[in-house]
């Protein structure tokens, strides 16, 4: 058995492939050394402070609209209790273990930075809850993606407190106490600062976005693979995404990318060969011709927001914030914008993959446009339907995408009795983004399972190494052409094929690796 990744938690931030391993294969977290050291003493500065005399800004007052009350040294400890309690109040169905997990490290990655001014403790229960498989239950709905997500990190940080809802390793909800105990964790009494700090950060939204460039990157590589199935199971040509036409003539990475990926996969296919020859149409639809410049544009675009991404993972949001020379100042670097404009930018662009894909399709399914395949691909016309509802099933997903693909960003709400009167909504930006990225997946296997069975009925020509080893892949899990049957199960084997990276990996037994055009994580 392989051992789980060990991720190192410095003063200097993290990675995206950090985020990922811990969230979704429970890498072990390990504090450095050098971490813990600066940690506790900025608490020694932030000690001080709460003593004097002169209020500080979460240290010994109030927060938000309530920031004028001056609050005495021993009611502190109950302000912070109280402010995690009441923001605890998020509603509606939990969200996903990995999202939480991802949340809690970039919490972790902050207070590590020793800019937040926590005592050592509050950063060790953090990773100890991660390292132990605790994970909170953090409600859908609460973060308005302004002060931070700032109903989700409450939710955690009741967990940290010994109070709220959480699971275990396995998912199962228990008490919060009994799962201390049996990690050998105590709760944090939190003090002066803590609950503030616990609780002020973009670290939802940015989690969900490391994620979703984490996917979306598998699923750019897929879509390539499953265009160039359809180009070749609709006697499209190849020719079209020859290197010199993409990079020398218009200089976009992404799209030379797809176009590289596109014209390997399609290598040596004798389908491609057999109509190079005599065949009266001079160009193929935009849904084929254009798949790198639309695939090609998705990637440029997920390479812009993993940009983001760095450049949030660097930073050290908090409100207030402890600078090097000690200074202790109100800032607002909780706000959102820079994350929820690129989660909204990348439901545009998951729609209109998906969109293209649903195009390829419907072509393939239709015998006017298809070039001698049989209607829907159905064994026998008229009595069989085919694959003519699957392409329902995908119309409809990327009907919803385009729905997803609204922005939230600009939809403000003012909240806090005005004094936080504009906010990012990037939490919303990120669970649409969520939803879209997992429809796109499902248009992306629709297109597999149709475009396979068109290759199939190209019979006695050959697929291409590249897309003959995609196929067989997929007939492992997959029949092929034949009568009716219960398609559900189908399509749901093919959504796990790509969901794996199978359609990648099959792909690349031919072409050596494919991608290109994202920076490394």
């Amino acid at each position: 058995m392989t051992e789980n990744p060990t991720v190192i938690l410095s003063t200097h931030g993290a990675t995206r492939a950090d985020v990922v391993a811990v969230a979704r294969r429970d890498a072990r977290i390990e504090i450095a050394p050098e971490a813990l050291a600066e940690v506790a003493s900025v608490r020694a500065h932030i000690e001080n402070l709460a003593h004097a005399e002169t209020p500080v800004y979460g240290i010994s007052t109030g927060f938000g609209a309530l920031a004028t009350r001056h609050i005495p040294t021993d009611q502190r400890v109950q302000l912070q209790k109280s402010l995690v309690r009441s923001h605890a109040a998020g509603s509606g169905e939990p969200v996903e273990r990995e999202v939480v997990r991802a949340l809690m490290f970039l919490r972790a990655k902050t207070l590590a930075s020793g800019r937040t001014g926590v005592r050592p403790v509050v950063l060790e229960t953090m990773v100890g809850l991660l390292n132990a498989g605790i994970t909170p239950i953090v409600r859908e709905y609460g973060s308005l993606g302004c002060s931070g997500d700032l109903a989700p990190l409450s939710h955690c940080a009741l967990v940290l407190m010994g109070e709220g809802e959480a699971t275990d390793r396995d998912g199962v909800q228990r008490p919060v106490p009994e799962l201390f105990a049996e990690a050998g964790l105590t709760p944090v009494t939190l003090e002066e600062k803590e609950g503030l700090a616990l609780i002020n950060g973009t670290d939802g939204m940015l989690g969900q976005l490391i994620l979703a460039i984490e996917d979306l990157e598998e699923l750019l590589t897929a879509a390539d693979i499953t265009a160039s199935m359809s180009v070749e199971a609709l006697l499209g040509t190849d020719q079209v995404f020859r290197p010199e036409l993409h990079l020398p003539l218009r200089p976009h990475p992404g799209q030379a990318a797809s176009a590289s990926n596109m014209f390997r996969v399609l290598a040596d296919s004798p389908i491609v060969a057999s109509h190079r020859e005599g065949d009266t149409r001079v160009q193929d639809a935009y849904s084929l011709r254009c798949s790198p410049q639309v695939a090609g544009g998705a990637r440029d675009t997920v390479a812009h927001a993993a940009l983001v991404a760095e450049r949030e993972l660097a930073a050290a949001i908090d409100n207030p914030v402890v600078l090097p020379d000690g200074t202790v100042t109100s800032n607002g670097n909780f706000h959102g914008a820079p994350v929820a404009y690129v989660l909204d930018f990348l439901s545009v662009v998951s729609a209109d993959v998906a969109s293209i894909a649903e195009r390829r399709t419907d072509r393939l399914l239709d015998p006017a446009r298809s070039h001698g395949l049989p209607p829907f691909l159905a064994d026998d016309p008229g009595v069989d339907s085919g694959l003519m509802i699957a392409q329902y099933t995908q119309a409809a997903l990327v009907a919803e995408n385009k729905r997803l693909a609204v922005p939230a960003s600009v939809d403000s709400i003012p909240s806090s009795a005005m004094q936080e009167d504009h906010v990012s909504l990037g939490w919303h930006a990120a669970r649409k983004l969520r939803t879209s990225v997992d429809n796109l997946r499902r248009v992306l296997a629709i297109e597999l399972v149709a475009s396979a069975r068109g290759l199939d009925l190209r019979s006695p020509l050959t697929p291409g190494p590249a897309t003959g080893a995609v196929l067989a892949a997929l007939r492992e899990r997959v029949a092929g052409p034949g009568p009716d049957r219960f398609l559900s199960p189908d399509l749901l084997a093919a959504e796990q094929l790509v969901a794996e990276g199978g359609v990648r990996a099959s792909a690349e037994t031919a072409t050596g690796p494919l991608g290109g055009s994202l920076p490394a994580a």
